[in-house]
């Protein structure tokens, strides 16, 4: 069984786009959540994700959306929460409450969060590759978390811990968007980058009158 791995989208529908047709064949779809915030397309990534039901859980931006409070973001973060309550319908908000902090998919052999397992509800730790270790794995094959931007991928005795990186908001240098497949069983990864239209992105950012900073970064991965 093959499933693909996507994390923090962001409002980002180009390169949402960019990902989900450069995928190769997969079984499932998984989603470790920030579907919104930043970018200027959070209807359109909600949709997407919704429509094709992937298993799907709740990132620190769609749970500020939904609490209508941004405190402890940065003017960045503010701005693309404010902007998707905007332009958020109420169905669309309703998936998005829907949405659990942690979930199992696979026949629980995926484990699915977005910051830390153990922290899964408040968002304060980013877990980056080089702390992945087998303390952060349960009963699972497969723990997927996101949060970080930050793609890696660590294999032990007990499972896999892998971070697929962000599709719409990349932070570690490389602003291709990313994403990952796991072969549950081969119980391997492979880390993918694909090319999308950065710029089309920063002209539709600075059309929705978002922060320069949005737009500017993403054509450095940072």
């Amino acid at each position: 069984m093959r499933v693909g791995l996507i994390s923090d989208v962001h409002s980002n529908r180009v390169a949402l786009e960019a990902v989900l047709s450069d995928m190769p064949p997969v079984d499932e779809l998984v989603c470790a959540g920030d579907v919104v915030g930043y970018n200027p397309w959070p209807a359109a990534c909600v949709d997407e994700l919704r429509e094709r039901a992937v298993p799907t859980v709740l990132g620190n931006h769609d749970a500020a959306v939904l609490e209508e409070s941004a405190r402890g973001f940065n003017p960045m973060g503010k701005a693309g929460i404010e902007h998707a309550r905007k332009r958020l319908d109420d169905d669309q908000r309703a998936w998005l409450e829907s949405l659990p902090t942690e979930r199992r998919a696979c026949d629980e052999r995926v484990k699915i969060v977005h910051g830390h397992p153990d922290d899964p509800q408040r968002y304060r730790r980013y877990t980056y590759p080089e702390e992945f270790s087998p303390r952060l794995l349960g009963d699972e094959d497969v723990l997927v978390l996101g949060h970080t931007h930050v793609q890696g991928v660590r294999q032990f005795s007990e499972g896999i811990v892998v971070n697929p990186g962000s599709v719409g908001q990349p932070r570690d240098g490389d602003p291709r968007a990313a994403y990952a497949v796991v072969d549950l069983e081969r119980l391997s990864v492979d880390t993918h980058r694909v090319s999308y239209d950065v710029q089309a992105v920063q002209e539709a950012v600075r059309e929705a009158g978002l922060p320069e900073r949005i737009a500017t970064r993403l054509a450095r991965g940072e």
